[in-house]
């Protein structure tokens, strides 16, 4: 028997994938105008955009659009003596090149996580061969800099989260059994 995952079990379990990456702050869910960008939300903010679901033969692809940002500090003392001896940034005027290292690498680890199913299958599953919620595919993730009302960059990219359904028809919540024929 498939246990069918919802779309609350969905968003929940990436929100906690979120929550649990040691590198995000904030995390948020819903339109992209949704995210709350004022002065005291903390970053990193992953925000998770639901786009469509797909029907397959006996899965669901839940999709989504994934941000992943961070603030672009503009101080002269950014950067360690260190750090600026060890890189050869274009602009030292700001951190954003660094900003974008660190939130690419949090999508990368989203990506890894959905595409290996390994982290999930580890937490509660006996099976480590077990599937939860995966992805496939090839990803197109996208950069970005200011976008939004704060000094903002980061990277944007189009997942879809797998899950199996059997589409059963036993217990469907109709008011009669005889169907809609007439």
């Amino acid at each position: 028997m498939v246990n069918n995952k919802t779309y609350n079990n969905v968003v929940n379990t990436l929100v906690r994938m979120a929550q649990n990456h040691y590198q995000i702050s904030t995390v948020s869910v819903g339109d992209i105008y949704d995210i709350y960008l004022e002065k005291e939300t903390k970053f990193p903010l992953l925000h998770l955009n639901t786009t469509s679901v797909t029907t397959g033969d006996s899965t669901l692809t839940y999709n989504f659009q994934i941000f992943v940002m961070d603030m672009v500090s503009e101080k002269s003392d950014w950067q360690t003596e260190q750090q600026e001896r060890l890189t050869k940034l274009v602009d030292t005027k700001n951190n954003e090149q660094e900003v974008f290292n660190q939130t690419l690498a949090i999508c990368t680890d989203f990506i890894g996580i959905l595409r290996h199913s390994m982290q999930q299958s580890l937490y509660g599953v006996d099976d480590i061969n077990e599937p939860l919620y995966f992805t496939e595919g090839q990803f197109t993730i996208e950069p970005f800099t200011e976008r939004f009302d704060n000094l903002c960059c980061g990277w944007v990219f189009q997942i879809g989260v797998i899950v199996q359904n059997d589409f059963q028809t036993c217990d469907v919540p109709i008011a009669s059994r005889y169907g809609a024929g007439y």
